[in-house]
């Protein structure tokens, strides 16, 4: 029977872009880069202002997945190769390296030599490098890894093992490799498969041709094809807002400090090349300016974009900033309301609440802005593997095209501030900003150092340690009273005091081009957001951990988080922007050491429950 195998259109950035390795139907294979897509069928995504941070032409979304009952059934789309190359029977245990000529179309691959042919399986383990390099480990040369190079070379024939499986062990040690050559039988089990074992990389991708490879003296590492360290992908998303109501920069008093610096003029003569790096750090410890500013005036002066390297050195490519624009849009005077981007202002509905816990939230927060209709573009500009600080593979492996694949998804989102006068107060108090500065010193020592410091700037401020926890435990409240589950919710921090940020959307969307079904909006009207942050509030005071979790100095990768764990304060990573790090509950609700923003409305809340208590 013959099978069809789909991947949606939405999944080709994420999670299955470029580089990925997936599992479909007892199968497996790779993502290939974008050089090898159609020609035909790709759809245009419009995102002009991703594009110009990115510094590509634009976005293509690949061709949509046919249908086969109105398309084409053979219709071209993303390309996959099958990978692991080397598959195995589960019957005779046989091992066979499939290449592409065995493929036949609408057909698993089958042992040849059972009958009635069984489906292969791939094989579980492959290698990967620090470069981003990605093969088939040589089962051949585990198989003999034990034997001198003079045994090796005595057995010519690659092709004749089988992966056993033996009843007298478990685990790893069950398993083993064998050569079945004659006057061979050359056999290794994978106790200790995992790891490096001085294996040499093959110096490219599956997807790339020979005359592609590089010589790479990387080590190899042998992991599972589903492990987490295997794929990292680096995806930007922007916000489709109207360019025209949103100003360039939101402080052009910063920006006319940058420009009558006195090293200005000798950065943007050396533009691109490695002396300015010099001159931008000099500028931005006088001024205090970002780099994503900083980068727009220099594209602004030289017509090219500034770069801490030369021209000709590829560059890792930075997230851009592009909380500028989208919070001037989030806090215009006037709500905008285009096609794509709909807002309308509202309220907690408690201006004639006198009486605390209502009156103290009511004080608390700001703005609030209702998105009826929201679109992101997300765009893949390339991955790593290993590590998400190794070297980072483009989308376009060829490195001959100027555009990224993308898609465009829509949706909902709730927006809302705090109290600019009560925020600039609790940043103020002393505890407070000595237990940020502990978090700040592990940021400092941690390898996600400079991909965290794109979001939160240059320095890290208790206001984004805060703004980012609250984005969280409403998300959390969310999920039980607006029907979307917390892998459905995402976050955009607006945390920047250079750019006098202090709010967060939480946002929902989907590939649909109806969008979502507005359940998040209809949370956000009054008075039910009032009533969703209070009980957020009261339910953040108290972890299942507690009090381990609120007296932690420190846990997560690199002890970026404080009292943040599962029980309490973390989301599935599709929701968050940094890798659920720079979390601490206390700051939201109080502890012991450090005072709370929201810490009275926890004291009332909790002094109003036992008033009524008492009168019933």
């Amino acid at each position: 029977m013959s099978r069809t195998l789909r991947v949606r259109q939405s999944q080709t950035v994420l999670p299955f872009g470029v580089g990925a390795v997936f599992d479909i139907q007892g199968e497996s294979f790779v993502a290939t880069g974008i050089g090898d897509w159609p020609p035909r069928g790709r759809q245009k995504v419009e995102s002009p202002r991703l594009a110009s941070r990115l510094g590509v032409t634009g976005f293509y979304a690949a061709p949509a997945t046919a249908n086969d009952r109105f398309d084409v059934p053979d219709a071209p789309g993303a390309p996959y190769i099958r990978f692991p190359s080397w598959l195995f029977c589960g019957s005779c245990r046989r091992m066979k390296h499939w290449r592409i000529a065995d493929e036949k179309p609408g057909q698993p691959p089958r042992c040849t030599f059972c009958s009635p042919g069984r489906t292969l399986a791939p094989m579980r383990f492959v290698q990967i490098c620090h470069a981003g390099h990605l093969s088939d480990v040589d089962w051949w040369f585990w198989a003999h890894s034990r034997r001198d190079a003079g045994e090796r070379q005595r057995c010519e024939e690659r092709d004749k093992l089988r992966f056993l499986v033996s009843e007298r062990a478990s685990g790893l040690e069950a398993l083993s490799v064998a050569c079945t050559a004659k006057s061979c039988g050359a056999a290794r089990d994978l106790l200790d498969i995992l790891g490096t074992h001085g294996m040499r990389c093959s110096g490219r991708n599956p997807w790339q041709r020979a005359n592609e490879r590089v010589d790479c003296p990387r080590p190899v590492q042998i992991v599972q094809r589903t492990a987490g360290n295997l794929y990292y992908p680096i995806v930007h998303s922007a916000l489709d807002i109207p360019e025209t109501d949103v100003p360039a920069y939101a402080d052009d008093g910063l920006a006319h400090q940058v420009r009558e610096h006195h090293l200005w003029v000798p950065l943007c003569q050396v533009a691109g090349t490695p002396r300015a790096a010099l001159y931008r750090t000099m500028i931005q410890e006088d001024t205090g300016v970002d780099d994503a500013l900083l980068d727009a005036l220099v594209a602004e002066e030289t017509g090219q974009p500034s770069s801490n390297t030369a021209s000709d050195t590829p560059a890792t490519p930075a997230r851009p900033d592009l909380s500028r624009e989208e919070w001037a849009a989030f806090t215009a005077p006037a709500p905008l309301a285009t096609r794509d981007f709909a807002l309308r202002e509202t309220t907690l509905g408690l201006a004639g609440e006198t009486a605390d816990p209502w009156a103290a939230l009511g004080r608390r927060f700001g703005r609030i802005v209702l998105a009826d209709r929201l679109r992101e573009v997300r765009a893949l500009s390339g991955f790593t593997r290993v590590s998400p600080d190794a070297t980072v593979v483009p989308a376009d492996t060829s490195r001959r095209l100027k555009w990224l694949p993308a898609v465009e998804v829509f949706g909902e989102g709730l927006f809302l501030t705090l109290n600019r006068e009560e925020l600039t107060g609790w940043e103020a108090d002393r505890d407070v900003r000595q237990r940020v500065a502990g978090i700040r010193a592990d940021l400092e020592r941690s390898f996600q150092r400079d991909r965290l410091e794109a979001l939160t700037g240059p320095d890290l401020a208790p206001r984004f340690v805060l703004l980012h926890t609250l984005a969280h435990l409403l998300i959390r409240q969310l999920s039980f009273e607006s029907g979307y589950t917390t892998a459905s919710l995402r976050e955009r921090i607006y945390a920047r005091p250079e750019q006098d940020q202090y709010g967060i959307l939480v946002y929902t969307a989907a590939g649909d081009a109806e969008g979502t079904l507005g359940g998040l909006v209809r949370q956000g009207e009054p008075p039910r957001l009032a009533e969703t942050l209070l009980r957020m509030t009261e339910a953040a005071a108290w972890c299942s951990a507690d009090p381990l979790c609120a007296e932690h100095t420190g846990q997560g990768f690199g002890n970026l988080n404080r009292a943040a764990c599962h029980a309490c304060a973390l989301l599935p990573e599709t929701s968050c922007e940094t890798g659920n790090t720079l979390l601490d509950r206390a700051l939201v609700v109080g502890g012991e050491y450090v005072p709370g923003y929201l810490e009275s409305i926890v004291t009332a809340a909790r002094a109003a429950a036992a008033d009524a208590l008492e009168q019933s």
